[in-house]
């Protein structure tokens, strides 16, 4: 099951804070990430809309969200249950959403209209979006919107440089007519805490204050007679076939004196202005915090100002990159800033009076390429074409060191079997080492022509080192130890496309392009053990865990297996029907013809050896059965239509006479291109070309733990994981074991039968009831009298045990048994167990650092607290 989303944080679309203000939503794609800023982890919720979601708007108590994509399309979410409640479709692309601080209704802006809806409540309802009104005003497309404290009217910004106040209820004294003041583009509006004054901001950077001569209580309901009046035409409009409107409500943008008089007034008591440089001319977002009075304005040069209101006092003024910043958001208690930036896919949570930053994060700029897990499986390192190399945390999804030394873009990654140091090969021409202790570049591995590395393999013992080149058709081996140049090994005849050492042995396989698979001796002066002869250019290459069978994918389409010590080809499979190939926007040919001339890219065998995982140009990543060699299941990484190659046919309304519709380059830059002042002329950069990436997995990799494996594609790194707790997965059951059989047997201290029975039955929650209930003295008699099949199940279960439970001595004495008396059993069995094996050395490993870490502290201060006392008792 897909269970996280690492190496992107955020995409586009506006940043939230949860209710309590300690987690952060924001939008990676077609999915949401949600960043819990105090216990620092992240999650990937498992739903997704069709396309880039574009606006988020989030319910007053926290528990609903509603995400709406680039085409209009919306979704109802549970952010408590994590599911999909609801979808609406609302015709046209949306540009804001906002909840009413009461969470009884919602607005949506779209085209130059404004539209409010009853919010889903508690109850069940038939339809959870019902169309209340329909604002009419704006000449332009509508941008912002901001309600009142009281949820008793909202403001609108648009694009015709004016704002309109509105009311969800009708005011007798409230006539909507609209604001201007501005020279450009309205970007945010913001009430006063519990007032009806204004402030607006537009792209010129440009702030002008509102002064309403009504206090919100002053606001007078509709006479009844008028109400009844337009309960009566709301009733007509909703008999029409068409999309309903609601109520029609209609501002006037010059309303006569008559209309005006002892009616709600605006004045503007003040223009402020941010910068006169030309550098912050064009502010691109803003948020502001009623209760502290703070304003915090972001510009397209990546600098962000805070101010205080109404004074226009500056707090300070920062620059955190270079980049357009494309959203800010406010913490409830109004200490945290978050900002996201859209160029660079970057996410910061900046503690403004601290001054410091409470998460900083940036995904790869450019697609990863490559990447590998540690031995431990706890953390996995990352290569993209930008030239960078993330190493992420698996289990809190957070990157914790960037390497920038490479210039030109990575295309392999791995770690050494002790896990501390990663290499990464480079299109710059080097192999780089970089050590985890220290986070520093301590190794630079080069060749003596300069040649662009494609491939990277690294031994068991991690001393040796070796890179295949691209240009030149050679092997480059290194050695770890003296970062010397050993040996250059040709006889390829073609780019060397992929590298792999036996886990096993000291034997080398290379691929590549010249439809050959060498096999090299170490330990016989590198000379050349085998040549594999295949009959199509080789791709990739990978060596089973146990080393005693090599899986070879060629360009045309087949996974080949090798018995590599007698050169015999042992099996292979058909993979090209199984890629299932999109077809691109402007491919002049169909995706079932395209697919011939498709193949894998990459493979991966699981920790068992038992089944192997291949993925290449498509959306699909298969998993077969090697001994069967039957497909297992094909996992859909991408349901986002905002990337290319997704469809399987072309939509026939994008065709016209003279071709595709994508070949027409439509809006000049977006929002962030640059203004032509000219009249008639389009808005943006004429230079700006629109492009969809096209879907792809680049690398697949298993986790040594066997529990989970990654992805590296064009929506980022995907994690997909084993979740035992949703399935039930009964183990040679019979009739008599059930939850009361098994507490009974337990109640007559019969531990070793309670725990085969919990086994079987198989359920998680009951498994840790019998475990727990053993007293740590009679442990030593229940693991000495355990059935060896079961000692493996108890281990797995003592593994993710140590996850999440708080009994760390208990559980490490029962491993720590375990071990001592089945250990030689287990060792006959070592290539089936170790995935087993690695999953508890990692979860130990986690706890192990973490009370190091807090002992350490403890003796530290235990030490001062002495030495301070020993200094008193000398003065005295």
């Amino acid at each position: 099951q897909f269970s996280g989303l690492l190496g992107t944080v955020y995409r586009r679309g506006n940043l939230s804070f949860t209710r309590d203000g300690n987690s952060l939503i924001s939008p990676v794609g077609n999915r949401i990430s949600v960043f819990d800023l105090k216990n620092n982890k992240c999650e990937t919720y498992p739903l997704a809309t069709r396309l880039n979601i574009v606006c988020v708007g989030l319910s007053p108590d926290g528990n609903l969200a509603i995400l709406i994509d680039e085409g209009g399309a919306a979704l109802l979410v549970s952010l408590v249950g994590k599911c999909v409640i609801h979808q609406f479709y609302f015709h046209k692309p949306v540009h804001s959403v906002s909840f009413s601080p009461d969470g009884k209704k919602f607005v949506i802006t779209k085209d130059n209209l404004a539209y409010l809806y009853h919010a889903p409540g508690k109850k069940r309802e038939f339809n959870a979006f019902v169309l209340d009104k329909t604002y009419y005003g704006p000449y332009d497309e509508t941008t912002c919107i901001d309600w009142t404290d009281d949820s008793k009217c909202f403001a609108v910004g648009s694009k015709d440089m004016s704002t309109w106040v509105f009311g969800a209820e009708r005011w007798a004294n409230l006539i909507y007519y609209s604001l201007g003041g501005h020279k450009d583009v309205i970007v945010a509006c913001f009430f006063e805490e519990n007032s009806l004054d204004l402030y607006t901001i537009s792209q010129d950077a440009a702030l002008c204050v509102w002064q309403c001569d009504t206090e919100l209580d002053g606001l007078k309901p509709m006479p009844p007679k008028d109400a009844v009046r337009e309960e009566d035409s709301e009733k007509t409009d909703e008999e029409l076939p068409e999309e309903p409107k609601g109520e029609e409500i209609h501002g006037k943008a010059n309303p006569n004196e008559r209309e005006t008089r002892g009616k709600v007034k605006y004045s503007r008591v003040a223009k402020y202005f941010f910068n006169k440089e030309g550098d912050f001319n064009n502010l691109t977002s803003a948020a502001y915090h009623k209760k502290t009075h703070l304003l915090v304005t972001g510009f397209a040069s990546g600098v962000f100002h805070l101010h205080e209101l109404p004074d226009f006092n500056l707090i300070h003024s920062l620059s955190i990159s270079d980049q357009r910043i494309a959203s800010i958001s406010i913490n409830c208690t109004g200490d945290w800033i978050a900002f996201g930036c859209s160029g660079l896919g970057q996410l910061l949570v900046w503690e403004w009076q601290s001054e410091s930053y409470v998460l900083k994060q940036q995904g790869h700029f450019n697609s990863m390429v490559s990447l590998g897990y540690s031995p431990d499986g706890q953390y996995i390192v990352t290569g993209g074409e930008d030239g960078k190399v993330k190493v992420w945390n698996t289990s809190s999804s957070f990157c914790f060191v960037t390497f920038t030394e490479h210039t030109s873009g990575v295309t392999a990654v791995t770690f050494t079997s002790n896990g501390y140091v990663i290499l990464s090969a480079s299109l710059d021409g080097t192999v780089r080492a970089f050590d985890l202790h220290r986070y520093r570049n301590f190794r630079t591995f080069t060749s003596p022509r300069p040649s662009q590395f494609s491939c990277l393999a690294v031994d068991s013992s991690g001393e040796i080192v070796s890179a295949g080149s691209q240009d030149s058709f050679e092997i480059f081996i290194w050695s770890m130890q003296s970062g010397r140049l050993l040996d250059v090994l040709s006889g390829h005849e073609g780019p060397i496309s992929s590298l792999s050492f036996n886990p096993m042995k000291c034997v080398l396989a290379s691929a590549s392009w010249d439809k050959t698979v060498k096999l090299w001796d170490m330990l016989d002066s590198w000379r050349t053990k085998e040549t594999l002869i295949l009959n199509s250019d080789v791709l990739v290459v990978a060596f089973r865990p146990d080393g005693k069978e090599l899986a070879v994918a060629a360009l045309n389409g087949q996974i080949t297996f090798w018995d590599h010590e007698n050169a015999v080809q042992t099996g292979s499979i058909e993979g090209r029907h199984d890629l299932q190939m999109g077809r691109k926007e402007l491919d002049k040919i169909t995706a079932k013809q395209a697919a011939k001339g498709k193949s894998f890219t990459t493979l991966c065998y699981s920790a068992d050896g038992q089944s192997i995982l291949a993925g290449g140009l498509s959306k699909f990543v298969c998993i077969y059965n090697v001994k069967e060699q039957i497909l297992m299941k094909k996992f859909e990484i991408s349901c986002n239509f905002s990337l290319d190659a997704m469809e399987e046919y072309l939509d026939r309304r994008k065709m016209t006479e003279f071709g595709s519709l994508a070949l027409i380059d439509e809006g000049g830059g977006g929002d962030d291109g640059v203004a032509i002042p000219l009249p008639g002329v389009k808005r943006g950069d004429l230079s700006y070309r629109h492009f969809k990436p096209e879907i792809r997995v680049t690398c697949v990799r298993f986790s040594p733990t066997g529990r989970s494996w990654a992805a590296t594609t064009t929506e980022g790194l995907l994690v997909y994981s084993l979740d035992s707790g949703l399935i039930f997965d009964p183990f040679e059951l019979d009739i008599d074991v059930t939850p009361n059989n098994i507490r009974k047997t337990l109640r007559q201290k019969e531990y070793t039968m309670a725990i085969i029975m919990a086994f079987k039955l198989n359920e998680k929650k009951l498994i840790q009831e019998v475990m727990e209930a053993v007293p740590s003295n009679e442990v030593d008699v229940v693991c000495s009298s355990l059935p060896d099949l079961y000692v493996e199940k108890v281990l797995e279960f003592l593994a993710s045990a140590f996850e999440i439970s708080c009994h760390l001595e208990f559980y490490l004495i029962w491993a720590h048994k375990l071990l001592m008396l089945h250990g030689q059993k287990l060792k006959t069995r070592s290539v089936k167990m170790l995935p087993v094996i690695q999953f508890l050395q990692k979860s130990i490993q986690r706890h192990f650092e973490d009370v190091s870490k807090l002992c350490e502290w403890n003796i530290y201060n235990i030490k001062y607290a002495l030495a301070i006392s020993q200094q008193r008792g000398v003065k005295r």
